[in-house]
């Protein structure tokens, strides 16, 4: 028997298990449909925003679904395949469907999510959290 040992095994991090199950599910997801960009949108004053831009060409919004399921942000594509209705001659461009996700750091949150051109955007942003800081009192026992 080996002993598997991963970078979330240090005595240091604590309660980390959920983070490494998550980030092995996606090295294993190879999948890079759709192509998608995110970007840092800087606004004077206001807090840290991204906008993830995924190319969705042929994809109406009744195809699309976008959701947030604890600290993921799920995208899913699914197109009904009309062949039965159309005679095609070539068929390049195919009905395809897709689950796109992304890991959310904690606080991050969704504002709004925009299809336009073929291209939807899904707008996303982190509050500043308060510092908290407590005392912890320590008992003595003798």
């Amino acid at each position: 028997m080996t002993t598997r040992i991963t970078p979330f095994s240090s005595p240091l991090l604590l309660g980390f298990d959920a983070v490494e199950k998550t980030l092995e599910r996606l090295a294993k997801n190879g999948e890079s449909y759709p192509p998608y960009n995110i970007e840092r949108i800087r606004q004077d004053g206001a807090n840290e925003r991204l906008r993830i831009t995924l190319a969705v060409a042929g994809f109406s919004e009744s195809d699309l679904e976008v959701t947030t399921e604890e600290n993921q942000l799920l995208v899913r594509g699914r197109q009904a395949d009309d062949s039965c209705e159309r005679e095609f001659l070539h068929r390049g461009i195919a009905a395809r469907q897709f689950q796109r996700t992304f890991v959310l750091a904690d606080g991050m949150r969704v504002i709004a999510a925009e299809l336009k051109n073929g291209l939807l955007s899904i707008d996303l942003d982190r509050p500043q959290p308060e510092r908290l800081v407590r005392k912890i009192d320590i008992a003595v026992r003798d």
